[in-house]
């Protein structure tokens, strides 16, 4: 019993128990020597009591821990420590593909390629190191927060393969992605983990298992006998490209398979590229009962009243599954010592015997009697039809109606009569089946949105090709003085938010543009030409006089400057606004007046010189 606090080979600390299958219990644990989290599996029950499995299993996980590749577990150590036997292996912190389609149920296509590319590009890498995985099932295979796959178990799954164990639970989890060889009791090829993988695809993009069936027997003849059911059957908008690689991964005759996991990754890289949307369904090159025919007739000739003096009532339900019985075939040989091979030959030709009379019953008393009560029906065409009337006539042919009645935008159909039906008239399918039926909402409208700013051309381009508009681009006067590009939207003739439908006209308004401004300035404009020019090209013409003195170089009606730079795009309705030179001659300086001085040369004059005849 392994307890929390434990330590295993004196390294690895056990923290917390973290699962619990038929095979190993699975606990978080941290290598105290490494200094991070691992994952330990401890083998149970008949699995660490039979010497010669933990064997096989040690070498097998010694040659799976070779594994270097970002979609497989890394194995770090192997070991024993006081019986315990263990594998420890990088912690992926994240859930099991299986719990995540328990929770979401399906998944989208493009998230179903993403994990189908890693799984095959992971079983790539493995097979060409002779590796095969030999149990792939969502429980085997770890996904991160991040969306990257890992697959686990590389080293029980092909340890038990060659082992004579019967862990019921563990092989009714894997029978449901059993390979029909395996079933039969033939041995395990590259081929049939990519018929798994085929399995695992369908799941992810159905959410549920092609097969099923009361018990493991029951599942695995279906895997040997049954076709496969259709996806498109239910989803007609599933690419035939995708459907085609489920087909050939999951044929049951090998030879139609995929040659290798590396040619199955490279069919889903190019899934969904255009050239391959209406690509034809994917056809058998070889038979695919021919094997499986030949070993249900020799099981015919098998003398019942002979077999049931051997075989007991209670003795048959002992034998759980043909996957447990295929295993204890394939590869006893492989690990018995000489001296025992002749002693378990005997047991190995009974167990083929049992295993051919539990399928013949199987088939009178399951199978048969299935295939004898459905009955192929075509489906009848509803189209235009109303509701009511469209359920009778469905029922009237054994067909079960969906209670969910779908909606569909149409603009042949009057809104609420029947537009198709799921699947479609003239289909032919079973008896009973269940038809989903779709009403239209009549003719399907689009809600403008505001195009003012946005380029023309462009949006000319998505109306007419995405919602089937007639769109026209007119030329218009701008309301305003700004510039705009020549294809950009001004106006649109159906305001944001009006409702149209397929063949609707709409007008895109864009700037009348006419010739680029001259340099008014520069080229000595007067304002007559300028007037002239604004008459021709729509404008208007504001003129302001600007007073400037005689000697600043100016002339009466020079232009100094303009709004409008040249270059600048001309607009029809805008105002060009020119500043003219008014010149004001300059006051002359007055000349100052000189003041009177007496003259220095000029003698006084008195009396006594003026009187001479003093």
């Amino acid at each position: 019993m392994i307890t929390k606090g434990q330590k295993i080979n004196d390294r690895y600390e056990v923290i917390r128990s973290i699962g619990e299958g038929g095979m190993a219990n699975v606990y978080l644990g941290y290598d105290t020597i490494l200094d991070r989290n691992v994952a330990i599996k401890v083998l149970r029950g008949d699995l660490s009591n039979d010497e010669k499995f933990v064997r096989r299993f040690q070498r097998e996980a010694l040659s799976a821990s070779s594994l270097a590749h970002p979609n497989i577990v890394e194995m770090y150590d192997v070991g024993e420590d006081d019986g315990v036997y263990y594998i420890v292996m990088e912690y992926v912190e994240g859930k099991t593909l299986k719990q995540l389609l328990k929770k979401r149920g399906t998944l989208t296509l493009s998230e179903a390629i993403d994990i189908m590319s890693q799984l095959t590009d992971g079983m790539a890498h493995a097979h060409d190191s002779y590796i095969i995985h030999r149990d792939l099932k969502p429980q085997n295979i770890m996904i991160k927060d991040d969306g990257q796959i890992k697959i686990t178990d590389f080293g029980i799954a092909m340890a038990l393969n060659s082992t004579q164990l019967t862990q019921t639970n563990s092989v009714m989890g894997s029978v449901h992605y059993l390979p029909p060889e395996q079933a039969s009791g033939k041995g395990s090829t590259i081929k049939s983990d990519i018929y798994s993988m085929g399995i695992i695809f369908y799941e992810l993009l159905s959410g549920s298992l092609p097969f099923r069936g009361d018990n493991a027997v029951e599942i695995a003849l279906k895997h040997m006998r049954d076709p496969l059911p259709s996806l498109r059957e239910d989803n007609p908008s599933l690419p035939q490209s995708i459907e085609n690689i489920i087909r050939r991964a999951t044929a049951k005759n090998p030879k139609n398979r995929y040659d290798s996991a590396r040619c199955m990754h490279e069919d889903l890289l190019t899934a969904l590229d255009d050239e391959r949307m209406d690509e034809e369904v994917y056809q058998y090159k070889y038979s695919e009962n021919e094997s499986d025919g030949r070993k249900l007739k020799k099981a015919a000739n098998v003398d019942k009243n002979k077999v049931e003096d051997t075989v007991q009532l209670d003795d048959v339900k002992e034998i759980e599954t043909t996957a447990d019985i295929t295993r204890k075939i394939e590869s006893t040989e492989d690990i018995l010592d000489d001296n025992d091979k002749k002693k378990k030959k005997a047991i190995i030709i009974l167990t083929i015997i049992f295993s051919l009379i539990i399928i013949i019953l199987v088939v009178i008393f399951f199978v048969v009697p299935k295939f004898n009560n459905k009955k192929a029906v075509i489906v009848p065409d509803c189209e235009d039809l109303k509701v009511s009337a469209c359920e009778k006539k469905l029922q009237d042919k054994g067909f079960e109606v969906n209670t969910t009645i779908k909606t569909v935008a149409s603009n042949k159909i009057k809104k609420n009569r029947v537009v198709k039906t799921n699947p479609e008239a003239g289909r032919s399918i079973k008896y009973g089946s269940k038809i989903t039926i779709y009403k239209s909402t009549g003719e399907e409208t689009y809600e403008l949105e505001d195009y003012i700013g946005k380029n023309s051309i462009e949006i000319k381009t998505i109306l007419e090709t995405k919602y089937g508009l007639e769109v026209k681009i007119e030329k218009k006067d701008p309301k305003d003085n700004k510039e705009y590009d020549e294809d950009e939207i001004i106006g649109q003739s159906l305001a944001k938010g009006s409702e149209v439908k397929k063949g609707d006209s709409l007008i895109l308004y864009v700037p009348n543009i006419a010739e680029n401004f001259p340099d008014f300035v520069g080229e000595k404009w007067s304002l007559q030409d300028i007037q002239t020019f604004c008459d021709k090209n729509g404008l208007t013409l504001d003129t302001v006089e600007e007073q400037v003195s005689s000697n600043s170089g100016y002339q009466d009606g020079d232009i100094i400057r303009t709004n409008r730079t040249a270059g600048s795009k001309i607009y029809k309705g805008t105002t060009v606004k020119v500043t003219i030179a008014k010149v004001v001659k300059a006051k002359p300086t007055p000349t100052p007046t000189p003041t009177p001085t007496d003259n220095p040369t000029d003698k006084p004059t008195s009396d006594v010189d003026n009187n001479p005849t003093e």
